[in-house]
């Protein structure tokens, strides 16, 4: 802790405010401290003083007791006062320190007397032993309030983190229930059942199956993202043929629904990215977008030329989301996600690998809806190399 201290110590230039309405005084401070390397500034009243601490706070005051129209003790008890420079230290100069005065001083706030006419070597050892504690304090109060702000942010991804596995947990439950279930009334009767209720099983069976690898595929995917394992590696993409072979993959989904799945990229449309992040990231939205759209509808999937950055979009004519809950779509701790229009699962796991992949990539993630209006979800990517 000695060692972090006085590191940071060293990268701070101390000021000291010199306040005395004899400009003699003023003189022979400021040339005691220059000699030291010490910056300082000046003060010929209690008005200006206070002005000057308004303006830029000094580390240290040397402040005169007996000025004409403000003494130093008025300027000290004003400065005390208020929340913002109570802490600073002031040392007082006088010519007489008398033990009442003294007390005085100390009662108002001082933590030192210096006696003029002034002896340089006590006054430097005194101002350097006050500038070296007020500098320590400020040193220890920041490291405090950073601590203070680590260890909230620390609790609250704990919190985030232990909400999350009890979602993932929770939810991984159903397609497993579903398989175990369906395959245990599929065994015990199958002999009894016509093909095409055997038929019907293995449907259900498919498509919890598909849920769970689903799951299970974007909790790894995400894991990976948390621990740092998972490697940047942008290249040049064409988008158009990425996004094709997307389709191919998704259509079977869409034509179940019978939605209208599209595609407006350009041939040419390339940008800089890691392939393997943004393919997850169009194939969670468009596997969302499919998710909550009525059969009929469309789902199109477009790019914009924006200079330095391409923005792929993928919207949607679906159920639309409230705006009451758009701030919770990418968050852990608020976990917002509700079935499908054929009652699809899911956790808003997706989501949150979006925003993570496109962060990764030096893009930004959005989302425009009104519901029953659908929903468009925008992300950029970098056009060219930085």
């Amino acid at each position: 802790m000695e060692e972090i201290l006085s590191t940071q110590r060293q990268d701070i230039q101390p000021t000291v405010l010199i306040v005395d309405d004899i400009n003699e005084n003023l003189q022979v401070l400021g040339a005691i401290l220059d000699e030291q390397d010490i910056e300082f500034s000046y003060a010929t009243n209690g008005k200006e003083a206070l002005e000057a601490v308004s303006f830029n706070k000094p580390d240290l005051i040397l402040l005169d007791v007996n000025m004409s129209g403000m003494t130093g003790f008025e300027v000290c008890e004003i400065l005390k006062k208020d929340p913002d420079k109570k802490d600073i230290p002031v040392i007082f100069l006088t010519a007489k320190a008398e033990p009442d005065d003294i007390i005085t001083g100390l009662t108002v706030g001082g933590i030192d007397y210096i006696t003029k006419p002034f002896n340089s070597k006590e006054l430097i050892t005194r101002v350097k032993s006050h500038l070296e504690l007020s500098i320590s304090k400020q040193i220890i109060s920041t490291q405090n309030e950073q601590l203070k702000k680590l260890n909230f942010e620390l609790r609250e991804a704990i919190a985030a983190k232990d909400k999350f596995f009890s979602i993932i947990a929770h939810d991984l439950k159903d397609p497993f229930h579903t398989l175990i279930g369906f395959s245990n009334l599929l065994l015990s009767t199958f002999d009894d059942r016509k093909p095409e209720d055997i038929k019907r099983l293995l449907k259900y069976i498919n498509q919890s199956s598909l849920h769970g690898f689903d799951l299970l595929n974007n909790l790894l995917e995400w894991s990976r993202t948390q621990t740092g394992s998972i490697k940047y590696n942008p290249v040049r993409v064409n988008l158009s043929f990425m996004v094709d072979e997307l389709l191919l993959l998704l259509s079977p989904s869409a034509e179940k629904k019978e939605i209208h799945l599209t595609s407006g990229i350009p041939v040419d449309c390339t940008a800089i990215a890691d392939e393997k992040m943004i393919q997850t990231v169009i194939r969670n939205l468009v596997s969302n977008a499919l998710k909550y759209t009525e059969p009929g509808g469309d789902v199109r999937i477009e790019s914009r030329d924006m200079g330095d950055e391409i923005e792929i979009s993928v919207s949607d004519t679906g159920l639309g989301i409230p705006k009451e809950n758009l701030g919770k779509l990418f968050s852990i701790s608020k976990n917002y996600s509700t079935p499908g229009t054929s009652n699809e699962r899911g956790t808003g796991l997706g989501l949150l690998l979006c925003k993570e992949f496109v962060e990764k990539n030096r893009g930004r993630i959005r989302i425009k809806s009104e519901p029953g209006e659908g929903s468009t979800f925008s992300f950029t990517i970098p056009q060219k190399t930085v």
